[in-house]
């Protein structure tokens, strides 16, 4: 089980600040973080390339999609910000 938070406006928009998941690495949260995302808000139109869009950390540590996840991680999104 890992813990999944939220930042930004993917909180924002989700309503949820964090939530607890199974998944062995990043691959296979992103389709479960979205079921479980749009179970809470079923008119939630949030895709697993809107979750790969977002700068993702494990344990404080920047990390990549093929990243193994362990029991007790925490994985944080941070959507992307633009501005000018």
């Amino acid at each position: 089980m890992v813990t999944v938070k939220l930042f930004g406006t993917l909180r924002l928009d989700c309503g949820v600040r964090e939530l607890q998941l199974e998944a062995g690495n990043l691959r296979e949260l992103y389709p479960e973080l979205c079921r479980a995302l749009q179970a809470r808000r079923p008119d939630l139109e949030l895709t697993e390339m809107d979750l790969r869009w977002c700068l993702v950390a494990v344990n404080g540590v920047r990390v990549g999609p093929r990243t193994r996840l362990r029991d007790g991680d925490v994985v944080s999104f941070f959507p992307a910000a633009a501005g000018g």
